[in-house]
């Protein structure tokens, strides 16, 4: 969601710029939103500590090690 005091001084800025640099405006937001991580945060995972058997996560390992 985007916070309406943000998006209103953008469209603010927006407006003063000739079309090629609001193109460049937008490129660049493009940019930014690909490198956001991606995946689940570790604190969201940590109800699942300890649910594996240590044979499930030997062979877990051994299946990623073998590619």
């Amino acid at each position: 969601m985007i916070d309406p005091a943000v998006r209103d001084e953008m469209f603010k800025q927006l407006e003063n710029l000739p079309a090629d640099m609001q193109r460049r405006v937008v490129e660049f937001v493009r940019a930014l939103a690909l490198s956001q991580p991606k995946g689940i945060p570790g604190p969201d995972l940590l109800r699942f500590a300890g649910t594996l058997t240590p044979e499930d996560a030997a062979e877990m390992k051994r299946a990623i090690e073998e590619g």
